[in-house]
């Protein structure tokens, strides 16, 4: 058991009198987190809304019959809310009571998530993201050594749960994430007519990771127009399966400024949807699959620790780039991933000339942990 690092914020932010709103991809914890946050003696109802009994429970309820319903526990826990109808209305409902008794409610994917729960229950959520589990927490729990030794590992079969912990099945395990809940709540909710088009286009991504990607030339490789491409990584994003870094841009004419680059949230998961587990010293990847674990992991420090960073990717027209930009409270930080310590990594002249300001870095297996930690 890993604590995780916002467990003890959702213990504290349970007692404010809101709903606690937890939102990541299915199969990261989310439900073994809330059984880390109940306190001895609480009285818990807990509700799973991919079950049809459970969703008739609260769906389209009035207040007193949440009320009812509610009455005599002391947590009430809800999975998979975006399943059911008019949940914001719901919630609203369930925060206007005031009942002392902590709600928490979790979700698998963002997909309407803005419209349906948090506009019509605004000031009444406490939002938070829950993802792989991040090198940091497991070496809370072992050591920064031990970490450090299984590098390699967790850069081939990633950080999800039941593959830390049952690390023999990792790709038996990786193989049914990816072909059962991959793609669960995208066919539910996103009007996907040829899910073969879909499946086409996570495998064009995953061999494109750390590269700048084109969505003119994934709609020729997937045979989709381009506003489809942008559709469908966006509902992607949304499920947490890929996200998008945008291009920096502020100074130099040549700087592209529309660019594009797509990372995985986990490396197993990736390379699940390739089918490519072989080991580093057999692969052409390997800097790319160090790249998306760096940056993957700086996501989850950023967002369990509210840095509120922006990130960005930089490239001009003559080819000259830098993997990772990150722009806090007016502080440009410029990084490089090398999995070799020993390669060396030029220094972007034009760009700290342009950005007097900034900083810049290289990071090795040497020196990770500096960029991954708060």
């Amino acid at each position: 058991m890993y604590k995780r690092e916002i467990e003890d914020d959702l213990k504290r932010d349970s007692t404010k009198g809101k709903i606690i709103c937890l939102v990541g991809p299915r199969q990261v914890g989310k439900t073994t987190l809330l059984g880390q946050i109940i306190e001895e003696g609480e009285k818990v109802l807990s509700l799973n809304c991919d079950e049809a009994f459970d969703v008739a429970e609260i769906e389209n309820k009035s207040a007193d019959e949440l009320k009812s319903l509610f009455h005599g526990y002391d947590m009430v826990q809800i999975d998979e809310v975006q399943r059911v109808e008019n949940i914001g209305l719901t919630l609203k409902k369930i925060a206007d009571l005031k009942m002392p008794v902590k709600v928490i409610v979790t979700g698998s994917s963002s997909l309407g998530m803005r419209d349906k729960i948090f506009e019509p229950a605004t000031g009444r959520l406490i939002e938070y993201n829950l993802y792989p589990l991040s090198l940091k927490e497991l070496s809370d729990s072992t050591s920064k050594l031990e970490e450090r030794k299984l590098l390699e590992r967790r850069m081939i079969y990633g950080l999800y749960p039941e593959v830390v912990t049952d690390s023999g099945d990792a790709k038996r395990i990786l193989s049914n994430l990816a072909n059962n809940y991959l793609y669960k709540d995208i066919l539910a909710y996103g009007d996907i007519r040829k899910p073969d088009n879909l499946q086409k286009l996570v495998t064009a991504l995953a061999l494109q990771i750390g590269s700048e990607v084109s969505y003119t030339e994934l709609s020729r490789i997937v045979g989709i127009d381009k506003a489809t491409v942008g559709n469908y990584i966006d509902l992607l994003e949304k499920c947490f399966v890929v996200f998008r870094l945008g291009s920096f841009s502020r100074n130099i004419r040549n700087e592209i400024q529309k660019g594009k680059k797509v990372y995985f949230y986990d490396n197993g998961i990736r390379n699940a949807v390739i089918s490519n587990f072989a080991p580093l010293e057999l692969r052409t990847d390997t800097g790319a699959l160090w790249e998306n674990l760096m940056v993957s992991e700086r996501v989850k420090r950023n967002s369990y620790f509210k840095t509120y960073a922006k990130s960005y990717f930089w490239r001009t027209h003559t080819q000259k780039e830098i993997d990772y930009i990150e722009e806090l409270d007016g502080i440009i930080s410029a990084f490089e991933f090398k999995w070799n310590p020993q390669t060396k990594a030029k220094r972007p002249e034009e760009f700290l000339n342009a950005y007097p300001n900034s900083t810049f870095e290289v990071i090795t297996p040497d020196n990770f942990w500096q960029f991954i930690e708060p």
